[in-house]
């Protein structure tokens, strides 16, 4: 039996090559290959081991084809250079490489329109997707559901399972935090109209300024970028606000910019509290006191529990959702409201 790898310039390895070196038919390989449980130890081991000498690499659309599974993981986020997104990419990265999956990784630009095709069209290439702030309707999502397996990040749709950073507790801590300070008038600077996270946190804002008696403002709504900054922190110097909490960092370090610029100081003039507390968000000027999240942990866990959901197969209910804790992270950006 001759083990030598197939010249590389002639052509890669193929399952064939390993049948024949073997003794094994394509099938038995393929099984030995994908679905190691259908064969006997000694058999996979033989298989394996010639495998490894020719330099054979499994074809995924080939795979797919005798198995139904690619072994790949489409997780789609709205802005690959947002900051919130680098720990979260790195959790499901880390997740997927240790159970064999290969991580697939889109960026879907802030479009329902793009989200939707994207999921559509990996149907055939990737065994299930991982959505992060998902941009599309209820509806939507359930109906892409029923055709591939999804889990989603910080959005809740019932039959859909989901992983939720609990900001609105976060909120919670980022009012008390102010009204301690003596601020009365708090403006919620708004992040996108399509995101469920800025609607989930504008109410939990409101709800607890009213209990707080402190009176609560709510901005229009922004693009989450650094660019935003400007035109919100425009809008925060124009209004009777003492304090502001922003729905993401990256707006909030682009209204220090501006606030620097027009000369207004943070925190002796305004308050400053962002959200996910990104990279760069502990030495921007002055140092951002803002929610911090477990991103990270949230990417391993999507994808256990989407690894899970394909193991158990689509006519499993799903789990309940799962809810990690956020809390406020208290630097330089905010102090005690200014007296009139």
């Amino acid at each position: 039996m001759s083990t030598e790898p197939v010249s590389s310039s002639t052509r890669p390895a193929t399952i064939h090559d390993v049948a024949r070196e073997s003794g094994f038919a394509a099938s038995t390989v393929s099984r030995a290959l994908s679905n190691p449980g259908r064969v006997n130890v000694q058999t996979r081991e033989k298989i394996l081991a010639i495998a490894r000498a020719l330099n054979y690499t499994p074809n995924s659309q080939a795979r797919a084809l005798t198995s139904g599974q690619t072994r790949s993981i489409a997780v789609l986020v709205s802005d690959i250079t947002n900051p919130f997104y680098f720990g979260l990419i790195r959790g499901t990265q880390q997740q997927l490489k240790a159970a064999n999956y290969l991580q697939m990784l889109v960026d879907t630009a802030e479009s329902s329109d793009s989200e939707a095709a994207t999921i559509d069209s990996l149907r055939r290439s990737a065994d299930g997707a991982i959505l992060t702030a998902s941009r599309l309707s209820d509806q939507q999502l359930v109906s892409l559901s029923e055709r591939m397996p999804l889990v989603a990040i910080n959005r809740h749709v019932p039959g859909i399972p989901a992983v939720i950073i609990d900001t609105p507790f976060g909120i919670d801590q980022a009012l008390d935090h102010l009204a301690s300070l003596g601020h009365r008038r708090i403006t919620y600077v708004s992040g996108p109209d399509m995101s469920w996270s800025n609607e989930r946190r504008w109410q939990r804002l409101e709800k607890t300024a009213q209990k707080l008696g402190v009176q609560p403002v709510r901005t229009r709504e922004y693009a989450p970028s650094l660019a935003s900054g400007a035109a919100a922190a425009e809008a925060m110097i124009n209004s009777e606000s003492t304090a502001c909490v922003v729905f993401n960092d990256l707006i909030a370090i682009g209204m220090l910019e501006r606030f620097r610029e027009r000369g207004v100081r943070v925190p002796e003039d305004i308050s400053v509290v962002g959200c996910d507390d990104i990279f760069g968000a502990s030495f921007c000027n002055p140092p951002l006191t803002t929610l911090t999240a477990p991103i990270e942990r949230a990417g391993r866990m999507a994808v256990s529990m989407l690894l899970s959901r394909l193991e158990a197969g689509p006519d499993s209910p799903p789990p309940p959702p799962m809810l990690l804790p956020t809390h406020l992270t208290v630097r330089k950006s905010t102090g005690p409201a200014r007296q009139r």
